[in-house]
Parts: C-alpha cells; sequence; structure tokens
C-alpha cells in the first residue's frame, strides 16, 4: 500500500487558511478536515452559549479532526488537516500519528501582518457571518495581543514546512502551491 500524504493547514485566525484549504483540495482532489467545521456541528447539536463552552468544544473538535486523520490516513488515504494548530497541545498527538502509520506530512503555515489580521478580525466579528457559537465579538480583544504577532510556531514534526504568506490574498499562488504539494503526494507513493 502507497504511504499517504497529510497536508497541514495552520496559521492564526483570519491568516486565510480555511479558504487555502479548501483550493488546494480543489486542487489536489484530497479532503478537507477543519477544526471548525466540527464545532460548528457541535454547536448545531448540543448549543452554545460562552467562550467556556466554545473553548470545550475546541478541544473536543481538535480531538476529533485527529481521530478522523488518523483513520483516513490508515486506510492508506491522502486528506488535508485544517485548524490552528498549537505545537504545546498538537505536536504529540501527530507525532503518535505518526508512530502509528508511515504518512508523509507537509505542513502550510499560514502567516499574515499583524495589524492586517486585527483588522481582518474586526471586520468578521462586524460582519456576523460566522456561526454565533464562536462568540467572535468576544474575540476581539482577547486575541488582539496574539494576532498582532501575525504567526503561530509550526508543529515540531517530520516533514516539509512551507509557510504561505497570506497578507495579501491576492498574492497567493495556490496553484504553484498545489503543485509542490502535488510532488510530495506522488513521491510518497
Amino acid at each position: 500500500m502507497a504511504k499517504p500524504t497529510l497536508i497541514i493547514v495552520t496559521g492564526l485566525p483570519c491568516t486565510g487558511k480555511s479558504s487555502l484549504a479548501r483550493k488546494l483540495a480543489g486542487r489536489l482532489g484530497l479532503p478537507v478536515f477543519a477544526k471548525d467545521l466540527i464545532k460548528e456541528a457541535l454547536f448545531d447539536t448540543l448549543g452554545w452559549g460562552n467562550r467556556a463552552w466554545s473553548r470545550r468544544l475546541g478541544v473536543t473538535s481538535t480531538a476529533v479532526l485527529f481521530a478522523l486523520v488518523e483513520s483516513e490516513l490508515a486506510a492508506g488515504r491522502s486528506c488535508i488537516a485544517e485548524s490552528n494548530f498549537h505545537p504545546e497541545h498538537d505536536t504529540a498527538r501527530l507525532r503518535a500519528i505518526q508512530q502509528r502509520t508511515p504518512v508523509a506530512v507537509a505542513q502550510v503555515l499560514c502567516v499574515t501582518d499583524g495589524q492586517v489580521l486585527v483588522e481582518r478580525h474586526r471586520a468578521r466579528a462586524r460582519s456576523g457571518r460566522r456561526h454565533p457559537g464562536h462568540m467572535e465579538r468576544q474575540l476581539v480583544e482577547e486575541l488582539r495581543p496574539l494576532l498582532l504577532r501575525g504567526r503561530l510556531d509550526p508543529l515540531n514534526v517530520d516533514g516539509m514546512l512551507i509557510e504561505v504568506d497570506t497578507t495579501d490574498f491576492a498574492q497567493v499562488d495556490d496553484a504553484a502551491l498545489a503543485a509542490r504539494l502535488a510532488e510530495l503526494l506522488r513521491g510518497a507513493q
């Protein structure tokens, strides 16, 4: 059986990782497992109310995401995982998957100018387009110091790391990125 590839798309909120993951999935023909899609399904079935509950469902959503990803990889199928993965929590989980399942990993780290992220986040909170369970308006000031950093640290796992500057979405060449990842997918076969 061919070795599957896991493409991780990660970054701070509002870096465009969900949009980029969907574009890559379309170009590569891969499924995307996204934390926020799982979390929003949990909001719709279990309800939403406060930040503590949202955080709890966030932790649960990440656990479900890793279980789905591992199941896909164990079946020999490549996939994309999208979330704001944190090295201090998620590196060990991914390393454990790498130990149990032969897998090639490519990490796409979305980075953006910090002030641009703060403005994007404010605009997203005002838009009302996000699921209300995320409590976006409450997060604006809470996340500001983190967003000003402009980046998360990558996961400390074996595999390729590709940093993508998403400050200006028009400058992101998702076709070239998909072509580079397609080479990895072919090489893992």
